[in-house]
């Protein structure tokens, strides 16, 4: 049997929604917020995301977060690579 992973941060839907429609506004994007899957990638395939759009989500993040995402930082692949993985991050750094 394979075990199931739980995530390091338990996350709210309420905060994946809320991410959801902050990336699609943010962005300008011609998508409904319900349709960003919470484990879809964000880069490239999946929502098509590319570097300049992961800096803006990550400036607003700072503003409406607390959360401080450095653009050389080892992690941001990981932090960015989902709508779950984002909103896991926001969960466990938040100071907002």
């Amino acid at each position: 049997m394979s075990e199931v992973v739980k995530p390091a941060f338990p996350v709210a839907p309420e905060l994946l929604r809320e991410l959801a429609e902050m990336i699609v506004s943010t962005l300008n994007l011609d998508i409904a917020p319900a349709d960003i899957l919470p484990d879809e990638p964000l880069y490239g395939e999946g929502l098509g995301l590319d570097s300049i759009d992961i800096l803006e989500i990550a400036l607003v993040v700072s503003k409406k977060y607390g959360v401080q995402i450095k653009a050389d930082s080892d992690d941001n692949l990981q932090i960015f690579a989902s709508l779950r993985s984002l909103a896991e991050h926001i969960a466990a750094h938040r100071s907002k």
